[in-house]
């Protein structure tokens, strides 16, 4: 099978050859289809979308199901399911569900192959915290993690903590060596205690410049010791609500192009109606017209909403980067978290979506997206 488009690179047409779900071949070629052509985009972190919803204290087929068709629609090939700070039985019914489903439907195990665990050992103080439970923070456990991957048939692959936590460094070492993935996130945590983290085997940032406290020391702070940490990659909401555009741009030159990734945070109610929505954690919610959530009546964000075909759009627009550059902020940069997928080379795995836009947009148009060399997606 041959499936061709423009080259967002260089502008020209090419020709990518699949065989057994793998790019065999990619060849210059003429009078290709006037779409982009590109690895299909990579989501570390999606709480729900349209609805469906991960963290309501059920996980069906159809939710992980429709959440896979959904995400096809909007250019996502790869993504990691995200389970919030809970308690621990709701924690392990969550990753049961999935690993269950998963096991069963082929689209879904092609699609997800690992969860992130975003909590529960993150910090307990108002701001950092966001809007994870008070009642459910805990100090990291390895015996927990254990239960956790019991659970999941050992799918959990990304877990984000706040190293300030007694047992941090331990518990961080434990999972390195495990390979699993320990992100630095939702903290309060000094500069020498972000530094340990990284020393101990942590890799990544997550949504730098978010889950943070309104008010910081100028100077010492754990958003200045995450960007200068080079063995950390940090990665980003691009959705121009949660970073301004000075503060993202700033972010990504410090961090570097190779040590940056976006990701979409996206919860249940993005993609919804505008309106006020009653939510079980939250309280009211308003989805205003362009489809920025907050809580109802107030200036604060309630959650992410826009899907990562348009954080790479509106990332291209807030950083002055070229789409080809933001484009491997959600291809092969989150690839490497991943087993390396996200690549438009000979020999990768043939995840692939074609897409319509233009200077300006604030969004990918995904009109086709390929799973292992198999189209999923027809817009």
């Amino acid at each position: 099978m041959v499936v061709d488009g423009i080259d967002p690179r260089t502008g020209k047409g090419i020709a990518i050859e699949i065989a057994d779900g793998a790019i065999a071949a990619i060849r210059p070629a003429e009078n290709t289809s006037p779409r982009y052509i590109s690895a299909g985009l990579i989501d570390l972190q999606v709480n729900g979308y349209r609805g469906f919803d991960l963290n309501n204290g059920e996980v069906t087929a159809n939710i992980l199901l429709s959440l896979c068709e959904e995400m096809l629609g909007v250019g996502v090939t790869t993504w990691l399911p995200t389970i919030i700070t809970a308690s621990e039985t709701s924690i392990l019914q969550a990753l049961a569900d999935i690993a269950k489903i998963r096991a069963g439907h082929r689209l879904i195990a092609e699609m997800v192959p690992g969860i992130h665990v975003e909590g529960p050992s993150i910090s307990d103080k108002d701001g950092p915290r966001g809007a994870h439970p008070l009642a459910h923070v805990r100090p990291p456990s390895i015996a927990e993690f254990d239960r956790w991957q019991q659970a999941s048939g050992n799918l959990v692959s990304m877990v984000t903590l706040a190293p300030e936590h007694e047992g941090s460094v331990e518990y961080i070492r434990t999972l390195t060596a495990r390979g699993v993935h320990v992100a630095l996130g939702h903290t309060a945590a000094t500069p020498e205690e972000i530094h340990a983290a990284a020393e101990a085997g942590a890799v990544l940032s997550t949504h730098l410049g978010n889950g943070a406290a309104a008010m910081l020391p100028r100077h010492p702070n754990f958003i200045w010791a995450q960007l200068a940490d080079d063995r950390l990659t940090a990665s980003f909401i691009a959705d121009g609500w949660h970073l301004p555009a000075d503060t993202f741009k700033a972010m990504l030159r410090a961090k570097g192009m190779g040590r940056a990734i976006l990701v979409s945070d996206m919860v249940a109610l993005a993609g919804m109606p505008a309106g006020i929505y009653d939510q079980p954690v939250g309280g009211r919610v308003e989805v205003s017209p362009e489809g920025r959530i907050s809580v109802a009546g107030t200036p604060y964000l309630a959650g992410a909403s826009l899907p990562l075909s348009a954080n790479v759009a509106i990332a291209s627009q807030m950083a002055g980067l070229p789409l080809a550059d933001t484009l491997l902020l959600a291809t092969r940069n989150p690839g490497r978290f991943v087993g390396g997928r996200g690549l438009l080379e000979v020999g990768a795995r043939a995840d692939l979506i074609r897409f319509e836009w233009s200077e300006g947009s604030s969004e990918l148009k995904v009109r086709e997206s390929w799973i292992h060399g198999e189209k999923a997606f027809c817009a």
